[in-house]
């Protein structure tokens, strides 16, 4: 018998993955693709639209035909804070324009000087202000520096709600997509932005959708012996943070008969070290809005409290540096063991990595927040990689120490409701045991745990579409946990 099995597109920078999960949510097919970027009409990089649409497009059928699966559901879930714009015959116009492409200075000040300052529309929008990477300001600008390609857009849809659009053919919006750093949402008036009706950009988004509603499919081939179309139920897609942080509230939150009591704080590493705390109903300060902390939203609404620190690039910047300076591989570090002696020893000799009160962050810390000093220190002053690797490891974690007391309640404001007890790290660095313990030992009244769960932001586009095509109950051992003390 076939296999019953939801199809997830999950659409990165760089990898296009396409998984299958079965009913007990184990990935038992997938596909990965990479392409180069394509060039804006300004010569700048940016996604290529149409390759991606016909890898979509092929991918489905693919699964569609094979012989062992049965595809009963399809969602999606892609990076955000990038809109794909059609015209009115649903055919794409413009380009999906790179999130760092430069922003006009004159776009800027324009539309600041007519809906407000910075600051003002940061905290209303939970969304701090960076230009392109706000998919709203990046339709503003297209306006009012675009105005002959604006007239040709009637819809305008967020990246994982245009490829659910290939599918089923309906122009919808999606709260995670609408609610991430875009500056469109009024998080206190839970709707559109003023600035955004005023522009009458609302009305080009098209319907918000439930993420866990199902559509029928349009048109995607792999049709039934008899020619009639295959029943297949359709999601609308979400953002990947949102996406995210779905198996873990599917284990641990209420959902699964957790109480309020025992929140926690979700520590997703890569590139980025976003943390991730789904219990706070606090609005963001416009000092929070400075350290590029951010609020954004879960498929049911619900406010994110959200800080990230570049950490990822910045180990792969200073083990490069590393590797070059001692003689050794790259990922020489992968065979570092964590060296508790050391540690003290580092601590003694350089600046002691200093307990951060909650909540309460001095602006002398803002540059720790972009990398690590760890750059400008004379390597030459270590013996051993290991040493140094050490110090890294150290500097690192200061910044990671500001970067997740941000989205923790300050002290004295906790609650049953906020008081954070656990933390989880998924990603890179939960494989690192320098990292971990080090983590421990900056927050030393919280668990804190290593997490292990295969494809996190697809497995998430999954759950939030359970009910739609799977009988049986999320299974209970999602995610392998690994718990490390403050020594």
């Amino acid at each position: 018998m076939k296999i019953p099995v939801i199809a997830i597109a999950d659409v990165g920078k760089t990898n296009k993955k396409l998984f299958l999960f079965d009913r007990q949510y184990r990935i038992v097919w997938e596909r990965t693709e990479q392409f180069s970027e394509t060039v804006d009409e300004d010569g700048e990089p940016c996604e290529d639209l149409q390759r991606l649409g016909q890898w979509l497009l092929a991918a489905v059928r693919e699964v569609l035909t094979l012989p062992d699966y049965d595809v009963q559901a399809l969602n999606f879930s892609t990076y955000g804070a990038s809109l794909v714009y059609l015209d009115a015959e649903g055919r794409t116009v413009g380009n999906l324009y790179n999130y760092l492409k430069p922003y006009p200075d004159w776009i800027r000040q324009q539309f600041y000087d007519r809906y407000g300052t910075p600051d003002e529309l940061s905290v209303q929008t939970a969304s701090p202000a960076l230009n392109s990477l706000n998919s709203g300001l990046m339709l503003y600008r297209i306006k009012y520096d675009k105005p002959r390609l604006f007239r040709r857009i009637w819809y305008a849809l967020h990246l994982p709600q245009y490829m659910s659009y290939l599918i089923t053919r309906q122009m919808l919006s999606d709260l995670t997509s609408i609610g991430c750093h875009t500056m469109l949402w009024d998080f206190e008036k839970q709707r559109y932005h003023d600035w955004v009706v005023a522009e009458g950009f609302d009305k080009l988004m098209g319907s918000l959708f439930p993420a866990d509603k199902a559509m029928k499919a349009f048109m995607v081939g792999g049709d039934t012996a008899d020619g009639t179309p295959r029943d297949l139920r359709v999601g609308v897609g979400l953002h990947d943070s949102s996406a995210a942080l779905i198996p873990y509230l599917a284990s641990f939150g209420e959902s699964n008969g957790a109480t309020a009591a025992s929140p926690f704080v979700l520590i997703s590493t890569g590139t980025w070290c976003i943390s991730m705390n789904p219990f706070t109903t606090q609005p963001l300060t416009a000092e929070e809005l400075q350290y590029d902390c951010l609020c954004f939203l879960t498929y049911k609404g619900q406010r994110v409290k959200a800080a990230r620190l570049f950490a990822g690039f910045e180990h792969e910047q200073q083990t490069k540096r590393l590797a070059e300076h001692f003689g050794v591989a790259v990922d020489y570090y992968k065979q570092v063991r964590y060296d508790a002696r050391l540690i003290q020893q580092l601590q003694q000799t350089t600046a002691p990595l200093q307990p951060v009160e909650e909540g309460l962050i001095p602006a002398a810390v803002l540059a720790s927040l972009a990398g690590s000093p760890f750059g400008d220190r004379d390597l030459a002053q270590f013996d051993d990689y290991e040493t140094a690797y050490h110090q890294f490891m150290l500097d690192l974690m200061a910044g990671q120490l500001i970067s997740t007391a941000l989205v923790l309640p300050p002290d004295g404001a906790a609650s049953p409701e906020n008081a954070v007890t656990r933390i989880f790290v998924d990603g890179g660095f939960s494989k690192n045991p320098i990292y971990m313990n080090l983590l421990a030992a900056a927050f030393p009244d919280k668990e804190v745990w290593a997490a292990s769960v295969a494809q996190a932001t697809a497995l998430g586009a999954a759950l939030s579409f359970h009910d739609q095509w799977n009988p049986l109950p999320v299974p209970p051992n999602l995610i392998t946990l690994t718990r490390y003390y403050a020594s």
